[in-house]
């Protein structure tokens, strides 16, 4: 496909809402220097000078929709908390339209990651597990019936509660984009389009992925267990492999050139991939624009985004993504 079409596509997502449902997650990075270990145990002392907060899960795939031109709209429950209070600061500073539940009953799930020299050294997380109550479900189907039209929606699936049975139903009157997580993953059914990772899509699958025979195994056996139009398995440095509900199967080479950190890549990934059909953009035109973009992300430390003008200028600047068609 030539660069000008995949740009002219780019540039018809223009303000289009995106839905999204899913767990939401404050992201605190601690920036300091590594120069000795610790005498009291064999570990690195980091000298912390610097901490940043950043929206993460659900609310990362947000500022993805948001930096590529479309208008999220996000739903989900957080604490009633002084984390929850930043994720709102945060929303509110990005510009991104919510509707959020707030929790007396479940603490703001929060991922600290240490950096030590930029590398991350170690991840704390405080978080709460449990599915959500009954008084919790009601709050976000009322937020939910009363969010603004959209024919898709995004579920952010990161295992934190939010996503169940009752959750999955109540998104069923729009076409579903689900980004799983396996303790759920018999529980999506009907599904417009699926984009597990490598591992997920072992685990889902039951099958070990080394070949290109492997994973059409795999591929074929997600879609008919879990009624899935359309399934997207990501592949890391490897590319993306699409399967097509008219028995199409894609592989798309990366676009990376270089990999520090795929933290968020899979935000990046469905974010791009649902702003794209919002914008009636084919399906194989929104996997190489979401390759793109996660193939920006990568090279960056921390959840980071790829605008609109930084996917344009790696089109132009690198080699499409080959698409090679398999049996």
């Amino acid at each position: 496909m030539h660069e000008k079409v995949i740009i002219e596509k780019l540039n018809r997502i223009n303000k289009q809402t995106v839905m999204i449902v899913g767990d939401i997650i404050l992201d605190h990075y601690q920036w300091g220097d590594v120069t000795r270990i610790s005498p009291e145990a064999p570990v690195p002392v980091v000298c912390v000078n610097n901490e940043t907060y950043r929206l993460g899960g659900a609310a990362n795939v947000a500022r993805n929709i948001k930096s590529i031109g479309a208008e999220p709209y996000l739903v989900g429950v957080i604490g009633n908390d002084q984390s929850g209070d930043l994720i709102k600061q945060l929303l509110n500073q990005e510009n991104i339209a919510n509707e959020i539940y707030l929790s007396t009953e479940r603490k703001t799930t929060v991922k600290t990651r240490v950096m030590g020299n930029t590398q991350q050294i170690v991840r704390i997380d405080t978080e709460s597990l449990v599915p959500l109550s009954r008084k919790e479900y009601a709050g976000i189907e009322k937020i939910y019936s009363a969010a603004p039209p959209s024919r898709y929606v995004i579920v952010s699936d990161y295992g934190k509660g939010l996503v169940n049975d009752q959750t999955l139903d109540m998104v069923m009157d729009r076409k579903m984009i689900i980004d799983p997580k396996i303790k759920n993953f018999n529980r999506y059914k009907d599904v417009y389009l699926m984009t597990p990772n490598k591992k997920e899509a072992q685990e889902g699958s039951g099958k070990i992925i080394e070949n290109e025979a492997d994973i059409i195994l795999a591929g074929k056996e997600i879609m008919n267990k879990n009624k899935s139009a359309n399934l997207l398995i990501t592949m890391g440095p490897d590319g993306m492999v699409l399967f097509k509900n008219n028995g199409e199967i894609l592989h798309i080479t990366t676009s990376a050139r270089k990999v520090y950190d795929v933290t968020g890549a899979g935000d990046t990934v469905i974010g791009i991939l649902g702003s794209c059909l919002e914008a009636d953009i084919d399906l194989e035109t929104g996997c190489i624009l979401a390759n793109f973009a996660a193939g920006i992300v990568v090279g960056q430390i921390g959840s980071a985004v790829a605008g609109k003008d930084d996917v344009e200028t790696a089109i132009r600047k690198m080699e499409v993504s080959e698409i090679n068609h398999w049996k």
